[in-house]
């Protein structure tokens, strides 16, 4: 198992090699580098994918000091994971947490990007209204873990159409035990994430070719949050996916990969007819 030695920290990543630009995926709060194994799939045929935990999350092991793991710590991170492996410029895919990092290099260091993929995420601060439940989820799950609310995530992070397809009742068995499954230090990672300030002022200086995804049921990161994103980045696509929740890639994953898929395919084209 790959890890590397990042900030005092040994993150774990999965890479698929080859020869093709790479690929970096970063996670969502909760979940792991595995979140991405459907478009990993997709398009490590074409392309080398680089998929890693956040500190404190999935394999990645939590600093000593059991403090809260704020966002500045973990886009730091992203920045020294790109650099140390040399995979600049890279394209960027980032969901909900994963897109606040994206976010930040992109608006702070766009020399290591090839291009920027949003899924389900936003540049502001949490929204106040959201805070209280928020922080009481974080609270129970630094004292009890996650089981005592994981069916309240379930409901939070996935769309109605995905939570009533009876179809689907044993992906949603699944996600639901592996979120469960999530050690309580994985509070700290979530107040990281509550607690995040806006990066609205910086998205002007994003001139990264940018993919914004946003499934339409989605209640944690709205779709008029992805509109504001698709306003305020010059040059960006965005594309709204019916009967998708917060975590789009799971609920449409043939959807999120065809549209992931023909993007990469326009910006290396352009790239390519620009040397």
């Amino acid at each position: 198992m790959p890890f590397l030695s990042i900030r005092g920290a040994q993150l774990y990543y999965e890479d698929s090699g080859g020869s093709g630009e790479p690929i970096v995926f970063s996670h969502g709060l909760l979940w792991d580098s595995h979140l991405f194994s459907r478009q990993v799939e997709a398009l490590k045929g074409r392309y080398r994918c680089i998929s890693y935990d956040h500190r404190g999350q999935g394999r990645s092991e939590a600093p000593e000091d059991g403090k809260p793991i704020d966002l500045r710590t973990v886009y730091e991170d992203a920045v020294a994971f790109i650099q140390a492996l040399k995979l600049a410029p890279c394209h960027f895919v980032g969901l909900s947490m994963g897109g606040f990092v994206g976010l930040r290099v992109a608006a702070r260091h766009p020399e290591l990007l090839r291009s920027l993929v949003l899924l389900d995420t936003s540049a502001s601060a949490e929204l106040p209204s959201n805070l209280p439940r928020y922080r009481l989820l974080a609270a129970v799950t630094h004292w009890l873990g996650l089981w005592p609310v994981v069916d309240r995530i379930m409901r939070i992070y996935f769309g109605p159409t995905f939570m009533n397809d009876p179809s689907r009742r044993a992906e949603r068995e699944a996600l639901r035990r592996q979120l469960a499954s999530n050690p309580r230090a994985v509070w700290r990672a979530m107040d990281g994430v509550i607690n995040r300030r806006s990066v609205e002022g910086e998205l002007h200086r994003i001139v990264t070719p940018a993919l914004i995804l946003v499934g339409e049921e989605d209640a944690v990161t709205l779709p008029e949050m992805a509109d504001k994103l698709h306003e305020r980045i010059a040059g960006s696509r965005l594309v709204r996916l019916p009967h998708g929740g917060h975590m789009s890639n799971l609920e449409q994953p043939e959807a999120v990969n065809a549209a992931i898929s023909a993007f990469l395919d326009e910006v290396s084209s352009e790239q390519l007819q620009a040397v």
